[in-house]
């Protein structure tokens, strides 16, 4: 009694190219190992252009904010001092004074402040060109994979 075993062909599969699918893996792979070091060193670089550019103005920053509230601190007591030259002898003068000034400020501040929210809401801090280029390597990357496999 004779058992014809067939054994599978062990020679590696190859595709239409004539190369084997774990060369083309293994190129894929290496590929990819490329392309996210060269994506998380583009990364880097605009990270650190951008920390350059903040860490050179911080000191301009911290000094102009200083002289600025300084001086809205002095022109603030000014301008309550003539506002209650304007309500004369009443007992309430340098109240409705600091009152008045604190709701304009208010307002000013308020709405300073929505518009730069506003902007950067819509400029974002985000790195678009690495984003622009990752999403251009996604757009390769797939097209890629059409034409290998």
């Amino acid at each position: 009694m004779s058992t014809n075993v067939h054994y599978i062909n062990e020679q590696p599969h190859h595709h239409g190219n004539g190369r084997s699918i774990g060369s083309t893996v293994n190129e894929v792979k290496e590929e990819f190992k490329q392309f996210a070091e060269t994506r998380i060193a583009m990364l880097q670089a605009e990270m650190k252009e951008k920390m350059a550019a903040i860490k050179a103005s911080a000191p301009m920053l911290a000094i102009g904010a200083l002289m600025g509230l300084v001086s809205f601190l002095v022109l603030t007591g000014a301008l309550i001092c003539i506002l209650r030259l304007a309500f004369g002898d009443s007992p309430y003068a340098w109240f409705l004074s600091f009152l008045i000034v604190g709701v304009v400020y208010a307002i000013v501040g308020g709405g300073a402040f929505f518009l730069g929210y506003q902007n950067i809401t819509k400029s974002g801090l985000a790195p678009e060109r690495t984003i622009k280029v990752l999403k251009d390597d996604k757009v390769w990357l797939q097209n890629e994979a059409r034409t290998q496999l």
